[in-house]
C-alpha cells in the first residue's frame, strides 16, 4: 500500500468496503472482522483468539484444512467458490461469493489468510450500464 491511513479512517474503510471479511494468522488464530452486526456468517466476539477451525461447519472444515495447508506451502494464494444460502427476504436464497486469500510479506513468507463473502446476487443481475450519478 502506497501511503498510511490513520486508525480511524482505516477502521472506517473496512466498515464501509462492499464484503465482509475475516483474517486469520499465520498459526490459525482469527485476529478480526468486519461489519459484526450484518455479516452474512455470523460468529460471536469469543471467537477472536480462538482457531478458525471452530468456526467453520464440519462438512467443509477439511477442504478450509487443505486450502490453509496449501497456503502455508506456497501451493496456492487464493481459493474461490460461491454457494446458494437462504439469506434474502424470506429465506430466498441467493448467491455468496467466498475467496480466501494468503497474506504474504514482501518476502513471500505466509502470514495468514483473509477470508471475504459477498452476497452477489444483486452484481448477478446487472445488465446495461448506469453512469456515475445516474
Amino acid at each position: 500500500m502506497i501511503g498510511k491511513l490513520p486508525d480511524d479512517v482505516l477502521d472506517a474503510m473496512l466498515e464501509a468496503m462492499p464484503v465482509e471479511f475475516s483474517v486469520v494468522d499465520a498459526n490459525d488464530e482469527v485476529l478480526a472482522w468486519n461489519k459484526h452486526e450484518t455479516r452474512i456468517f455470523k460468529r460471536p466476539t469469543g471467537v477472536v483468539g480462538r482457531n478458525v477451525r471452530d468456526c467453520h461447519p464440519k462438512k467443509s472444515l477439511d477442504k478450509v484444512e487443505t486450502i490453509l495447508a496449501e497456503m502455508k506451502a506456497g501451493t496456492r494464494d487464493s481459493a474461490r467458490f460461491w454457494i446458494d444460502l437462504p439469506v434474502g427476504p424470506g429465506g430466498t436464497k441467493e448467491k455468496i461469493l467466498i475467496e480466501y486469500r494468503a497474506l504474504r510479506n514482501a518476502a513471500g513468507k505466509y502470514l495468514g489468510c483473509l477470508e471475504c463473502s459477498q452476497n452477489i446476487s444483486g452484481l448477478q443481475a446487472l445488465s446495461g450500464e448506469k453512469r456515475l450519478l445516474e
